[in-house]
């Protein structure tokens, strides 16, 4: 997810949770509505796209090069809302292709206009994707007993390689394109999640995508949850080949 608000929050004193500190009013065709991301991973969903020779490597054009020299009139301002849940009751909001734009074009990233309707709903895709990742890990954890799992908070931090994904690029494979940790509630217990983004092509030729999502070991229940879902894929698989019941790991 990188993320809705035309605002670069990694470059803001501090950042809530809960609701963009900018104030959206002084931003052009900007919504009112909270800011669902943190926007430092912009820069690598352009390069995952187009690679250095498109988007981010076109000459400046006017209405492309700066944010001061305006949006494209053409830009739809419309935004879709997420199927992913707040926990002040409303869902997460993805950006315009206007609020995207701007968000690249005030980075210096020299966007094309035509870009923005490629980019925009395969983002939005990949975020519908990494949350029902989520909900898979969170199935019988007990979120339905509150009305169900909500995000907090989701964070790009793509210049930082997580353990799994380092030590899969030393073994060969290719490093991930991007990275989140998104804060999930469970009746009050904070959860992180990290996922890894990986890309390749898909059979007609288009980008395909890989998400490796798991709970981080911070706490016990992190743990836990890991420890449960090696046993059932792989060690109860043992079992079940041999017709017998897989036992529950013990703690």
């Amino acid at each position: 997810m990188a993320d809705k608000c035309p605002v670069d929050h990694a470059a803001l004193p501090t950042q809530s949770a809960e609701k963009c500190p900018v104030d959206h009013g002084a931003l052009s065709q900007a919504s009112a509505d909270k800011c669902p991301v943190e926007h430092s991973t912009r820069q690598s969903w352009t390069s995952m796209f187009f690679g250095s020779g498109s988007s981010d490597a076109s000459p400046p054009t006017p209405s492309t090069s700066k944010a001061s020299s305006g949006t494209p009139s053409h830009l739809p301002h419309e935004r879709e809302v997420s199927s992913i849940p707040r926990t002040d009751g409303s869902n997460w909001v993805y950006p315009s292709e206007s609020q995207f734009f701007n968000a690249m074009a005030r980075k210096n990233h020299n966007p094309q206009a035509t870009d923005m309707k490629v980019i925009v709903p395969i983002h939005n895709a990949v975020n519908e994707r990494a949350w029902a990742e989520v909900m898979k890990w969170e199935a019988g954890q007990g979120g339905d007993k509150c009305g169900g799992i909500k995000l907090v908070s989701f964070k790009g931090r793509p210049q930082d390689r997580t353990p799994k994904a380092w030590v899969k690029t030393l073994l060969g494979y290719s490093a991930p394109f991007d990275r989140h940790d998104w804060v999930v509630d469970r009746c009050g217990t904070r959860m992180r999640y990290v996922i890894d983004f990986y890309t390749g092509r898909g059979v007609t030729g288009g980008p395909s995508f890989y998400l490796d999502v798991r709970p981080a070991v911070d706490n016990l229940e992190g743990a836990r949850m890991r420890v449960e879902r090696f046993w059932e894929q792989w060690v109860g698989s043992i079992f079940k080949s041999s017709s017998g019941p897989v036992p529950k790991p013990t703690a």
